[in-house]
């Protein structure tokens, strides 16, 4: 199996040999995202790497299977249209369409309609693992693994900082914001920062100046947005930066720096400590990593969805890059199948070198790929990664408090099993 990702050979090479063999009936992938609200960037510039990758690969000839080429689909649905149009949408790509692989953020707008899909068997990769369980034996978790890379950050920032001891987080409270807030909080404990203030507000909260001003009450050092969305990440950030506020920041994402750096100062941006690198970065040149020529691709995106790169830009390409290659090895796009390709050995590469396949302890299975995660700071206006930290090293020595502040807020996978909504699950198939 080459390491070498489909998207970047065509971006490389320009072109790929056409084969001989007859199309037959399209190969269908389902994006299940919210592409509207205040996640809508993390949704409308993920389908925008896919159908990159989708253009690429139809440009080939299309999905080599059995000796035979299809052309590659992406069927879309805006997941924060609520759970009954997503449940019915689901549904519909699943039994009328047929889609081989259903791409998702995960979290809150996409949890209702999991029971279907387990019961269904379809293969579903999501960016948050804190989505799986037990009862998800059909979601992985190959690309993103947030929240816990953010440990990365925490460590980095208390070796390059040490002054930098008290801490204000803020988080909102979705299973987007407590996982991250109980790793954020699991990562200054095992560091010794003093956390002098929390803040949880609700994901239609906006007021960010309200919250740093709390936040800057307590004199802190550091400040941590944790994983905000990305409106409310650039407010809390500006918010900071007209209340005076000149410490070290502390975030999942910086997306849309450079309106930040314009909105603030690039000194204070300077301070800005994230884990999403632009992929021109000179530390990922000539890797042997399984996205392997990042450039190639960061270029392509940057030609044709101009100033819109973000944190997940290239992250659902790169799960459909996996999922090209299990194909390839299992000759054949049923799910089961591919899966198990996909996960014949416990290690395998992923976007930033070696990984493991993890999860038991924290998720009940191991379906989230866990390796290496790169922590980033602004220098000369541009992200670039400061190192590359290593997930797994961390949990080997701090799981256990992982696990307490994970139970703490109610994340672990066995609390977070509940009874669907009862206005959804009436409509839920057998």
């Amino acid at each position: 199996m080459s390491s070498v990702s489909f998207a970047q050979r065509l971006a490389v090479t320009g072109s790929l040999k056409l084969l001989g063999a007859q199309n037959r009936s399209p190969v269908r992938i389902g994006f299940v995202t919210p592409l509207t609200g205040p996640e809508a960037e993390w949704g409308q510039q993920g389908i925008d790497g896919c159908r990159l990758w989708v253009q690429g690969i139809n440009a080939s000839g299309g999905l080599m299977i059995a000796g035979r080429r299809h052309r590659v689909e992406i069927v879309t649905h805006d997941s924060a249209l609520g759970p009954d149009a997503t449940l019915a949408a689901t549904r519909d790509m699943v039994e009328h369409q047929r889609v081989r692989l259903i791409l998702t953020l995960g979290g809150d707008s996409f949890a209702p309609v999991l029971p279907y899909l387990m019961r269904r068997r379809v293969l579903v990769s999501t960016l948050l693992p804190t989505d799986l369980s037990p009862d998800t034996p059909y979601m992985i978790a190959p690309a993103e693994v947030h929240p816990l890379f953010n440990v990365t950050g925490v460590e980095w920032l208390a070796r390059a900082a040490p002054q930098a001891r008290k801490v204000a987080l803020c988080s909102q409270t979705d299973r987007l914001g407590l996982p991250s807030l109980a790793v954020y909080r699991a990562a200054f404990e095992a560091t010794g920062h003093q956390m002098v203030k929390e803040i949880r507000y609700a994901p239609t909260d906006t007021n960010a100046e309200e919250i740093v001003a709390a936040m800057l009450a307590e004199g802190p050092d550091v400040l941590c947005w944790c994983s905000s969305a990305p409106p409310m990440m650039q407010a809390l950030t500006e918010a900071a930066y007209q209340q005076g506020f000149r410490g070290e920041i502390l975030a999942c994402t910086a997306d849309d720096y450079a309106r930040m750096i314009a909105r603030t100062s690039p000194d204070f941006m300077a301070k800005y400590t994230f884990q999403f690198p632009d992929f021109d970065d000179p530390m990922l040149a000539d890797t042997a990593f399984f996205f392997s020529r990042p450039k190639a691709f960061f270029d392509s995106y940057n030609q044709n969805f101009p100033g819109k790169w973000n944190a997940v830009s290239w992250e659902y390409a790169s799960v459909l890059d996996l999922w090209h290659n299990a194909v390839e090895l299992a000759d054949t796009v049923a799910p089961v199948s591919v899966l198990a390709a996909m996960k014949r050995r416990q290690e395998m590469q992923h976007a930033f070198g070696p990984a493991r396949w993890y999860g038991t302890p924290l998720f009940g299975i191991d379906n989230a790929l866990v390796g290496d995660w790169p922590v980033v700071k602004i220098r000369d206006g541009r992200a670039r990664i400061a190192e590359f930290g290593s997930v797994l090293k961390w949990l080997d020595a701090h799981e256990d408090g992982l696990k307490r502040h994970m139970t703490a807020l109610g994340q672990m996978w066995h609390q977070r099993l509940a009874p669907p909504d009862p206005e959804v699950a009436v409509n839920l198939p057998a």
